[in-house]
């Protein structure tokens, strides 16, 4: 064979070999990672830190799908069924209870990592929390207790309170049962009122206010609720129009113009998910990973919305406060 004639038979082999050793190599695994509110970058990051502090990179050495719900937890069984059939490797699902209760309950084998706000074990989700078993692990974010010392916040916040409005949204079933079972009992001990309103959609928040009106309360106490954090800016300005002070579980509806937040720091809380995703993917099982107890809350106040609602931020809550928003 001529040299010209090798080289050209070399140059058109090097494309097969090239094809043959890309299909050899395995496919990235694929996360699912379903977010209970909107699309936050600072979440996402937040995840991917926590991969990363175990080796894992999104677009290096797995795929991470996102997918947020903005509280509409009616396309879970659909989206669930979907992550399921495609037989991701993992199915992350930091800060909803819904969409771990529907990723458990749509498979046993695919493994789940949860962040959720009532104790995981009465949940169904894990046998225990030191040793869950099955296909599930995650945090257990304690909203019950956080939830009280909320409403014990607000009532400092505004001290001539009597009545207090409690919004729940009935679609999310766990958090709404749990906090109409223990608040109206924490607020009878320091002497409130309670008024409890439901709301599923965002014209049913607009009927809320328009009860407020009819029935006065002195201030809001909003239940964790993924819809309801999507739906701050109509929180805030009906809260802004009707001057009523209201107290949230997340940040981001205070950084919207909410008065005051107590509750999960939900940034922290999604890096945590990406680190027992990434442990997982290294070949960890869900079943040897201790549910982790959260201990890290932040309280968080709107100067300006403080201002406007005439409320005077005693010294003791400013030292208390993780961050001031002027």
């Amino acid at each position: 064979m001529r040299r010209r004639e090798f080289i050209t038979l070399l140059g058109g082999a090097a494309p097969a070999w090239t094809l043959a050793a890309r299909a050899q190599q395995p496919a990235m695994p694929v996360v699912g990672l379903i977010g209970g509110g909107d699309i936050s970058t600072r979440y996402v990051t937040a995840f991917r830190k926590g991969l990363n502090e175990t080796g894992i990179i999104e677009g290096q050495n797995v795929t991470v799908e996102y997918r947020w719900l903005k509280g509409q937890y009616d396309l879970l069984p659909s989206l669930v069924a979907d992550l399921v059939s495609r037989r991701v490797a993992v199915i992350a699902t930091p800060g909803s209870n819904p969409a771990a209760l529907a990723a458990k309950a749509a498979t046993a084998t695919i493994p789940i990592v949860f962040g959720v706000g009532e104790d995981p074990v009465k949940l169904g989700l894990v046998a225990s929390l030191a040793r869950p078993g099955g296909n599930a692990t995650g945090i257990n974010l304690f909203n019950v207790e956080v939830a009280t010392k909320r409403l014990g916040l607000l009532h400092e916040l505004v001290p001539k309170a009597v009545r207090i409005a409690v919004l729940v949204n009935p679609a999310n079933a766990t958090t709404a049962e749990s906090t109409l079972r223990y608040i109206p009992e924490a607020a009878r001990a320091i002497g409130l009122q309670i008024l409890v309103l439901n709301a599923s959609t965002s014209r049913e928040i607009d009927t809320a206010f328009a009860t407020l009106v009819r029935e006065p309360a002195d201030a809001l106490f909003v239940a964790p609720d993924s819809f309801f954090i999507s739906r701050r800016v109509q929180f805030a300005n009906l809260t802004a129009r009707d001057r009523i002070p209201a107290a949230y579980s997340d940040r981001d509806s205070v950084e919207a113009g909410g008065l005051m937040s107590y509750g999960t720091d939900f940034t922290d809380m999604f890096r945590q998910v990406g680190v027992y995703t990434g442990r997982i993917l290294r070949g960890e099982k869900p079943a040897d990973l201790p549910v982790l107890q959260w201990n890290k809350f932040e309280l968080v106040i709107n100067l300006q919305t403080a201002r406007a609602l005439g409320i005077e931020v005693p010294n003791s809550m400013q030292l208390l406060a993780d961050e001031m928003i002027e």
